[in-house]
C-alpha cells in the first residue's frame, strides 16, 4: 500500500457506485458514538475516500476533517464536501495539528493495512490525535465476510464507463483480492485500466490485543446478528469502538 495510490484511477467510479455506503454506516456510528458527543465536536474521518461520510458528519454539525492517502479521492471529496478540511496522508503516518473527540474509519478501510504491525501503527496514530476520553470507531471485514462476499464477479455498465470486478480470497494467507478492469470513454476512444486491490483479515482477539497495546481501553465490538448491522453489505463485518483514557 503506497499512500493508497492504487485507488487513484478508481476514484470517480468508486464515488459513483460505492459512495452510498456512508448512508448505511452513519446510523451505526450515531448509535455507537455520535449521540454521546457534544454538538460541534471535532471528528476525523480516517481513510475518508471520496468524502461521503465526512459530508454527512459536517451536515450534522460536527467539525470534520477527512484524511486519505489517495490524492484523486481527496480531489473528489473536496467537491462532495466543500466545508470539510481534507488532507492527503497515509493512515500509518498521521501528522495533524488538531485533536479530535472521535475518529472513524469505515467500509473496511483498515483491511488494506496488510500486517498486524501496520495496524497497530495506525492505532497508535489514532490514539495520539484523540482527546482524552475520545473514541475510535471502525469496521473491519472478518473472515466470514470474505468467505461469503468475496467470490465471483460483478460489474457496472454506464454510458461513459464499464467496471468489472473479480473478487477472490485466500484462506491460508488471510487475504482478499479485487481484480478491477475499468474501461472509460475518453473523447471518442475507450481507455482500459487494470489493477488489483488487496486486503487482509484479522481475528477479533488480534485486533483487541493491538488496540490495548496502543493504549486504548473500554473495547466494544458489534457484529454477527446485531440488529444495527442489517443488510448484506454488513455480512461478515464487525464494528469496534475503543476509548482513549
Amino acid at each position: 500500500m503506497h499512500r493508497y495510490d492504487a485507488y487513484d484511477p478508481f476514484a470517480r467510479i468508486y464515488d459513483r457506485h460505492w459512495g452510498f455506503f456512508a448512508t448505511k454506516v452513519y446510523p451505526i456510528l450515531d448509535h455507537l458514538v455520535l449521540r454521546n458527543l457534544t454538538p460541534g465536536s471535532p471528528v476525523l474521518d480516517l481513510c475518508c475516500g471520496t468524502g461521503q461520510l465526512a459530508a454527512e458528519l459536517s451536515r450534522q454539525g460536527y467539525r470534520t476533517t477527512g484524511l486519505d492517502g489517495s490524492e484523486r479521492m481527496i480531489e473528489i471529496a473536496r467537491q462532495n464536501a466543500p466545508d470539510v478540511e481534507f488532507v492527503v496522508q497515509d493512515a500509518r503516518n498521521i501528522a495533524l495539528p488538531h485533536r479530535f473527540s472521535a475518529v472513524f474509519s469505515t467500509f473496511d478501510s483498515l483491511n488494506h493495512v496488510m500486517s498486524l504491525e501496520g495496524l497497530e501503527r495506525v492505532f497508535r496514530n489514532v490514539f495520539a490525535v484523540l482527546e482524552g476520553g475520545g473514541q475510535f470507531a471502525f469496521d473491519l471485514n472478518m473472515e466470514e465476510g470474505y468467505r461469503s462476499r468475496w467470490r465471483g464477479s460483478f460489474g457496472h455498465v454506464e454510458e461513459d464507463h464499464v467496471c468489472v470486478v473479480r473478487s477472490s480470497h485466500d484462506s491460508d494467507e488471510k487475504t482478499g483480492r479485487l481484480d478491477v478492469t475499468l474501461f472509460e470513454l475518453k473523447g471518442s476512444a475507450w481507455q482500459r485500466t487494470d489493477f488489483p486491490l488487496t486486503q487482509r483479515w484479522y481475528g477479533e482477539s488480534e485486533i483487541r490485543g493491538r488496540l490495548r497495546k496502543a493504549g486504548f481501553e473500554e473495547l466494544q465490538s458489534v457484529g454477527g446478528n446485531d440488529p444495527i448491522l442489517e443488510g448484506s453489505m454488513h455480512e461478515g463485518r464487525m464494528f469496534f469502538v475503543a476509548r482513549k483514557p
